[in-house]
Parts: C-alpha cells; sequence; structure tokens
C-alpha cells in the first residue's frame, strides 16, 4: 500500500475529521463514522478513493 498523500491533504482531513468525530457525538451517529474514516486515512497516509482516479498528493518520491 504506497502512501498517496501529501501532508496538507494529511493535515486537512484530520481536521476535518476530528471536527465530524465531535459533532457526531452529539448528533448523528453516521458523521461520526465519515470522521473516523478521515482520521484514519490521515493517519495511515493512504486515500482507497484515489487509486481509481490515479491521484497522488504525495510529493515524496524515493
Amino acid at each position: 500500500m504506497e502512501k498517496n498523500m501529501g501532508s496538507q491533504d494529511k493535515n486537512i482531513r484530520l481536521i476535518i475529521g476530528a471536527i465530524l468525530l465531535v459533532i457526531g457525538f452529539f448528533s448523528s451517529f453516521w458523521l461520526s463514522i465519515i470522521g473516523v474514516v478521515l482520521i484514519a486515512t490521515s493517519l495511515m497516509g493512504f486515500c482507497p478513493a484515489y487509486v481509481p482516479f490515479k491521484i497522488n498528493t504525495n510529493k515524496d518520491k524515493k
């Protein structure tokens, strides 16, 4: 599983995921689920939705 997310992409997902997680805790369970998914993809650095479209925001070329 090659990382396909850059640092800015990961940070945005982490912030939005945390916000959705908190809002979902007080209102909708589904917002919490979406928040957890965004946080998980941010921490892994891999987004499965990017694969079919060949999107890669990771600038690290090793």
